[in-house]
């Protein structure tokens, strides 16, 4: 390195962001996570023995995994090199690679290698690294803020350790708040400052989960207070709330909380809670989640879970998804609810379902089976030397428009798809198709 690198470093050292100042340089520094980096955990004795194996950060923003990564760097007498796959191309991976390859030849050293937003890599990217991982020639970290099951190579998956970072508490936040504060070396601690516990609670409640965006706001609140009398900048709740307006967000429509959300609204209308479906609503169309989306989701709902127990359910969806697409939003809120408390608090069943399934599944086992001769089609000419539609039995000549006779083919007889359950208006429907089959077999249908 030469002087007029180390200088660039040094100053943007001191003029990053708060947050990026901030970050934890050894473990016993690091706030949160104590589930994989408490003393008695994996993670910890791996660091702390300089023994670490491929790893990938998985967890939302502002949680820590580029701090984790940071203090292996601290730690590890292992050459560090990191790497982010936003900007990074073949070339930078082949340089990381082959001066990894000098460090092992040469000097009998390992290489960590570090690739932030590790899901931003496409399939060629991440299988190029593979036999280098699998050698030993790097030890992979990788971070993401995608689920790593679905974006990260499986053969990568299955030679590394996921860890999963959590949402930081609201306790973890104010310890991190009050230590950047009071810190004079790397926070804010010449600027005089004082953070009301007010405004430390609000801060913390707010920033959900997200470091980084607690330690922004906080920064720009003492950057632009003025000094009391006192002669000390007071950061009040009012001066917090201007300098962190809004809660964060944690909703990507193509991400894992899109698919968390949609999980949770639906299971919610399954599992009969209005309150709950319904709040779930409003969090996808608070961030913006398309509401043509949501309502194909709810009619699915409405058949596959409510089914014949309501048939109304899934013409109250239909309505809805007509409604929205109408009247647009704001105003498709509301026929949303309807539908969303309707088909939450509707009798249950997932019988229709579980026939078409059911039947499906007989299909590809059994291929196309005969169709009996009585039901083919007798319309066209010849059809009655073939055989086909003779001795049908039309159903409205006989009493309740009912007559048993031979639908299914023949290979199926006593295989039955579509068993209504008691709730709702299956009940009716169990009841009345009892009525029915027992009527010729001259049984009582109540007993």
């Amino acid at each position: 390195m030469d002087l007029f690198q180390y200088m660039r470093e040094n100053n943007m050292e001191k003029e990053s962001p708060l947050a990026a100042r901030m970050r934890p340089r050894t473990l016993d520094e690091v706030v949160g996570q104590q589930h994989i980096i408490a003393k008695d955990k994996l993670l910890y004795r791996a660091i702390s023995a300089d023994k670490l194996s491929s790893i990938i950060f998985y967890g939302p923003p502002g949680t820590g995994k580029t701090t984790l990564a940071k203090v292996i760097a601290n730690s590890t007498k292992a050459e560090f090199t990191q790497i982010n796959a936003t900007v990074a191309g073949k070339k930078d991976m082949e340089d990381v690679i082959n001066k990894a390859k000098d460090n092992q030849g040469m000097y009998g050293k390992k290489t960590i290698l570090f690739i932030d937003e590790i899901h931003r890599f496409n399939k060629s990217q991440q299988d190029y690294l593979l036999p280098f991982v699998e050698d030993g020639t790097v030890v992979l970290i990788g971070a993401t803020t995608e689920n790593p099951y679905f974006e990260v190579n499986g053969a990568l998956i299955s030679r590394s350790i996921i860890f999963e970072l959590k949402p930081l508490t609201s306790d973890d936040i104010k310890v991190l708040l009050n230590r950047a504060v009071t810190d004079t070396e790397r926070g804010m601690g010449s600027y005089k400052a004082v953070l009301e516990p007010d405004a430390a609670e609000f801060l913390a409640d707010i920033a959900d989960g997200d470091a980084r965006h607690a330690l922004n706001a906080i920064e720009l609140g003492i950057l632009t207070t003025q000094r009391s009398e006192d002669g000390l900048i007071h950061i009040t709740r009012e001066v917090a709330s201007e300098c962190i307006q809004k809660k964060v967000a944690r909703y990507d429509k193509d991400g894992d909380n899109h698919y968390d959300t949609i999980s949770a609204f639906i299971k919610s209308m399954r599992g009969s809670d209005p309150d709950a479906a319904v709040y779930y609503l409003a969090r996808m169309l608070n961030a913006g989640e398309d509401p043509k989306f949501i309502a194909r989701r709810i009619m699915i709902c409405a058949s596959e879970d409510v089914g014949n127990a309501d048939p109304q359910a899934l013409q109250v969806a239909v309505a809805a998804s007509l409604a929205v697409e109408r009247v647009g939003m704001p105003e498709g809120r509301i026929p949303l609810a309807q539908a969303v408390t309707y088909v939450a608090t509707a009798p249950k069943s997932n019988a229709a379902y579980l026939s078409i399934d059911e039947a499906m599944q007989t299909v590809r086992e059994t291929g196309n089976l005969p169709i009996p001769p009585h039901l083919q089609d007798a319309h066209y000419k010849s059809a009655g030397k073939l055989g086909h539609g003779i001795g049908y039995k039309y159903a409205h000549d006989y009493p309740d428009h009912y007559v048993e006779q031979q639908y299914k083919p023949y290979e199926l007889n006593g295989k039955e798809f579509y068993s209504p359950t008691g709730n709702g208006y299956e009940l009716k429907i169990r009841d009345h198709m009892k009525r029915l089959k027992n009527r010729d077999k001259g049984e009582d249908s109540n007993k």
